[in-house]
């Protein structure tokens, strides 16, 4: 699965999951731009790959089309290609229906589904060039819900939705696939001003079939793998990596 010099576009790379995701390809030889919006995160982040030699960070809010437009331009001229883009970048606004403003859909639907199809469409001429591969970060809630989650659900089913499409529409240059993670531990991965210790009970990982609750390190893996000619025959895909929560069933 070698993807050493490969330049990859995380977005939302500057905590939680995507920084996780970013730390992997680091590791692996890439050169990686973090898109992101939250400069607290994004200046440690920058620091960072400042430091590393083999990236940079990118302010950019997803959901703004010229944000997008210039942070794959730069991505473009800094290294000279566009190899792997991991759209990562999400919002969950927990509210009840009645509660929930048309503003309010708006904005998670803007961010967590049209970002990536911003991000997708901006991203596809270097990608088709380069015979590279889109990995879309959905979420288990595509498949099932907890109660005031409408706006979240909802841009998650939408992004397993999205991958299919643009793996027909972009294929075969461009491989389309997408990870739906379940309970990640963030903790650890957060940005300092809110960076804590997790306080997991041994029932949060006994619940799980795999016996523990997930890791960040979970998610960047099954990245790496889909971004490698190891899946080279896998497009248009919805990996679930949650422990075999989605597969249980629970009775009262």
């Amino acid at each position: 699965m070698v993807i050493a010099g490969k330049a990859v576009i995380v977005t939302g790379g500057a905590q939680g999951i995507g920084r996780g995701v970013v730390e992997r390809f680091l590791a692996e030889g890439c050169r990686v731009l973090v898109a992101d919006c939250d400069a607290e995160a994004g200046e440690a982040a920058a620091s960072q790959l400042a430091g590393s030699g083999e990236g940079l960070f990118v302010r950019t809010d997803v959901a703004e089309e010229t944000a997008v437009q210039a942070m794959v331009e730069t991505a473009q001229s800094a290294f000279g290609a566009i190899d792997i883009l991991v759209n990562n970048a999400g919002i969950m606004l927990r509210k009840p229906i009645a509660e929930l403003s048309l503003a309010e859909w708006n904005r998670v639907l803007a961010v967590n589904l049209t970002g990536p199809f911003l991000c997708a469409r901006h991203s596809a001429p270097a990608l088709r060039r380069s015979r590279g591969a889109i990995i879309n970060i959905a979420s288990t809630r595509a498949l099932m819900s907890e109660p005031d989650t409408e706006s979240y659900s909802a841009s998650k089913g939408g992004i397993v939705a999205l991958t299919h499409a643009l793996a027909i529409s972009l294929g075969p240059e461009v491989r389309v696939n997408c990870i739906s993670p379940g309970w990640i531990d963030v903790s650890s991965w957060q940005k300092k001003g809110i960076r804590r210790s997790a306080e997991l009970t041994g029932a949060d990982h006994a619940q799980h079939p795999a016996g523990r609750v997930g890791r960040v390190e979970d998610v960047a893996a099954m990245a790496v793998f889909l971004a490698s000619g190891g899946s080279g025959f896998i497009t248009g895909q919805n990996f679930v990596v949650d422990g075999g929560m989605t597969k249980k069933m629970i009775y009262e």
